[in-house]
């Protein structure tokens, strides 16, 4: 049967989302033995600076340093993708190529409009993966269904309320790390070629400051924050921070 699991699938719509976002936290969790695959959705090609192809080069990067198994893109139109039959299938053979427990998503709310977008295509994704009826293969091999336990939406541009957040304190020099290995898109001493919001030292100072403020309510240096569409449990109420 061809599947190559894992115990965490994070997808972006774009390449760096996944950085920007929950790299911290999926660098705590392969530090605790976890296995971890990226899933793009497009390769970012609308973005003022770089090139889709370049892209894909520096994704590979991040990958490399954070240590996950693989990373996929699935070639959706930047900017232009909807939450279609079409689309929808490309991402459930992933789902069941990598068989996942857990799925982090973007955001349903935020200023990029793709993201929003994606989080729906995302969530009802992993619902469907999980319905026999629907039949897929990857590669030419028909595939069992399968739903992730659960999606956890991370929480990137705009400030939502969030369920509950991830110490990454020992993480957050790491995180930058792997956002700079976009160096087409962030600031890397280069100030040649356009400006944009996220091409300024100013941006990843923002970011780590981000992290910080969410960090407070935990008692802290640095946290990542999540929502859910779902209850959240709890086993041990004493190991609440």
């Amino acid at each position: 049967m061809e599947y190559n699991k894992v115990d965490i699938l994070a997808i972006g719509v774009h390449p760096d989302d996944i950085e920007l976002s929950c790299s911290g936290t999926i660098l705590k969790h392969i530090d605790m033995g976890y296995s971890v695959a990226f899933c793009d959705l497009t390769m970012g090609e609308l973005g003022t600076r770089g090139s889709g192809p370049l892209r894909l080069k520096e994704a590979e990067k991040s990958r490399e340093l954070m240590g996950a198994v693989e990373r996929v893109n699935l070639g959706m139109r930047d900017g232009f993708f909807r939450n279609t039959e079409e689309n929808l299938r490309k991402l459930i053979a992933e789902i069941r190529y990598f068989k996942p427990e857990i799925v982090l998503a973007n955001s349903h709310a935020d200023r990029h409009p793709d993201h929003g977008r994606a989080a729906k295509l995302i969530q009802d994704a992993c619902f469907y993966a999980g319905l026999v009826k629907i039949e897929t293969e990857r590669q030419g091999v028909s595939q069992e269904k399968w739903r992730p336990s659960a999606v956890y939406h991370y929480i990137q541009d705009r400030n939502v309320d969030y369920d509950f957040l991830v110490d990454i304190s020992d993480y957050i020099d790491k995180k930058q790390e792997s956002i700079l290995c976009f160096s087409s898109q962030f600031f890397s001493g280069d100030e040649e070629g356009e400006q944009t919001p996220i091409s300024s030292k100013r941006f990843l100072d923002f970011i780590r400051a981000k992290n910080a403020a969410w960090a407070r309510d935990i008692n802290v240096d640095y946290a990542e924050a999540f929502k859910t569409n779902r209850d959240i449990g709890i086993v041990d109420i004493m190991k609440l921070q």
